[in-house]
């Protein structure tokens, strides 16, 4: 079954990756992804996202068995020798909905992924299990398991055992002004704002591990889109190679109603293309406030 798709909806994430052809073998085998289509990446959508020197790269197009309307990419280019996941400005994680968490880290045995945070459930949050691994482009990727939708949102139930991305995580140097962007830019809902011990931050810049950070989700009314996390002062902007992709979790694709009604800095005009995730809709891109690639595909 589809997710109905309404204004705000994950259509998609990107992540970069050193050699294609393995990191397909952990999405496609042990994720168990469909391959939905592979090819060089055109310069038209390379041009869109700001990396023309990534044009003509390796890319893989993935989604999940149940068929939603959310994609997978993968984009081949040569690792960033000073990326350290966690630790920049960007995209930091994307976060997929899962059937049986606790028998992910068996089947991620021999694969190219990291467990960073083992299962576990987590006290006062009895909504989701999650899980932490890095993929070979140290893109992070959560695998949660759903178990019921919180006071303020709705959450997905996996329909197979990998499914689509539900929640993109973004590292910001200013949560509030940030969450306001994607509340006045996007016409998006600022929702709960939690407090916690935050394991992937504190172990990422050696902090104590009772260091408490602040994360905001914004929603479209009950559906839930981007988690904003404050993160600490040492943090820096992503190193990346001259005109191609960030590394790590790259680029996120949302879906609105009407370019129209967006206030955004496009990198380059609109356009239509045809391959997946745009199946004929109009998309563009533009530069969020933490310096992340927004991606924003027309579904109305």
């Amino acid at each position: 079954m589809t997710h109905h798709l309404q204004h705000g909806a994950i259509l998609g994430g990107l992540s970069v990756v050193p050699d294609l052809d393995a990191a397909l073998r952990d999405y496609r085998d042990i994720l168990g992804m469909t391959l939905v289509e592979q090819g060089p990446l055109s310069s038209g959508l390379a041009e869109s996202w700001g990396c023309p020197k990534s044009a003509g790269a390796p890319m893989a197009i993935l989604q999940p068995v149940s068929g939603a309307d959310c994609h997978l990419r993968l984009v081949e280019q040569p690792d960033h020798p000073g990326f350290k996941p966690t630790t920049t400005y960007g995209w930091a994680a994307f976060e997929l909905t899962v059937q049986d968490v606790f028998g992910w880290p068996d089947r991620l045995t021999g694969s190219g992924f990291d467990i960073v945070g083992p299962p576990k459930e987590l006290e006062g949050l009895p909504y989701f299990v999650p899980m932490q691994v890095l993929g070979t482009g140290r893109e992070m990727v959560y695998l949660n398991e759903v178990r019921e939708n919180t006071p303020s949102s709705d959450l997905p139930q996996a329909q197979c055992l990998t499914d689509h991305i539900f929640i993109v995580i973004l590292a910001t140097p200013d949560r509030a002004a940030t969450v306001q962007w994607y509340c006045d830019n996007l016409d998006l809902t600022e929702a709960d704002t939690y407090t916690l011990a935050y394991s992937m931050i504190n172990d990422a810049f050696g902090k104590p591990a009772d260091t408490l950070s602040d994360l905001t989700m914004v929603q479209k009314d009950r559906l839930p889109i981007v988690e904003v996390d404050d993160y600490p002062a040492e943090t820096t902007a992503r190193a990346r190679h001259d005109g191609m992709l960030p590394p790590g979790n790259a680029l996120v694709s949302l879906a609105v109603e009407d370019f129209d009604r967006i206030e955004a800095e496009w990198i380059t005009p609109p356009q239509v293309n045809q391959a997946a995730p745009y199946a004929g809709r109009r998309s563009a891109t533009t530069i969020g406030p933490a310096g992340e690639l927004l991606e924003l595909i027309e579904i109305g």
